[in-house]
């Protein structure tokens, strides 16, 4: 029996980009196209692992405004970069810098 793993599943919801990581013993095209349409509120989330549901196709989820479904192995893709935060001219210094950095920055 596989073990379960994490997987992070991207897409976009009427143009907006989404994201969300879930726990799964496997994960393939058609099981990302479902999570993100329950994710999206779209499809639904069974009560209990081994109840057996009707999944989201692709087409009924890009009915529902949902597209460019994609998903990975957690850990395996783009490191983190943060939108902004110390240094960014948001009147935060860099750390190691003195205030009198900051000033003429």
């Amino acid at each position: 029996m596989p073990t379960p793993q994490l997987y992070i599943i991207d897409y976009r919801l009427h143009g907006q980009p989404r994201s969300f990581i879930i726990r799964l013993e496997r994960m393939d095209n058609a099981e990302a196209w479902h999570w993100a349409s329950c994710d999206a509120g779209v499809g639904i989330i069974p009560k209990f692992g081994r109840e057996k549901i009707r999944k989201v196709s692709r087409p009924m989820a890009e009915r529902y405004g949902l597209s460019d479904v994609s998903w990975r192995l957690s850990g395996s893709g783009p490191a983190f970069v943060p939108r902004s935060g110390p240094g960014d001219g948001q009147g935060q210094p860099e750390v190691g810098s003195t205030q009198e950095d900051a000033a003429t920055a």
